[in-house]
């Protein structure tokens, strides 16, 4: 396989990669490091990605186990998982600043919730993957991913719902 072969391949899925070792690691610079580092080992396997049924599947395991990697070998467990890939389309102040508020709860809430279940959000709800790839990816089967994620909603929903009743908590 040559670079221009290579190049094709990956283009589809190297923003997710990048996006996903954000979401783990939160730093631009460590995110564009684990994205570089990837694609390294992609490189590396070049001649035998033919074999795998989803390359991107691949990437993105490669990419999990990597920031995982980082984050313990750092001792990171202080540090948090922030997003922030929103966009605005210039609602109007008061509504920006209820939907800022809201994000930053649910942020919060996604924050206080166990990596495992965090990771399952960033890649079905943020990222969009179909069930199938997120279990090739963490390794469990589709109905505990479906389940963990249900379980993982319904957290945000009853704080936000207790948030919006009783006020700050």
């Amino acid at each position: 396989m040559n670079q221009v072969v290579f190049i094709e391949l990956i283009n589809p899925f190297k923003d997710k990669v990048f996006r996903l070792a954000k979401r783990l690691l939160t730093s631009t610079e460590e995110a564009e490091d684990a994205t570089q580092e990837i694609m390294v080992k992609l490189w590396n396997k070049k001649d035998n990605l033919e074999s795998y049924n989803s390359v991107e599947a691949l990437a993105m395991t490669m990419t999990k186990n990597y920031c995982l990697d980082q984050l313990k070998s750092k001792r990171a467990s202080n540090l948090q998982i922030v997003h922030n890939n929103f966009t605005d389309r210039q609602p109007q102040l008061d509504k920006k600043l209820e939907d800022q508020d809201s994000l930053e709860w649910v942020e919060k809430i996604i924050n206080e919730m166990p990596e495992q279940m965090q990771l399952l959000i960033q890649l079905r709800d943020v990222e969009q993957y179909e069930f199938e790839e997120i279990a090739k990816i963490v390794n469990m089967n589709e109905t505990a991913i479906r389940v963990a994620l249900s379980r993982a909603r319904k957290k945000i929903r009853e704080s936000m719902t207790n948030t919006h009743l009783y006020g700050t908590k």
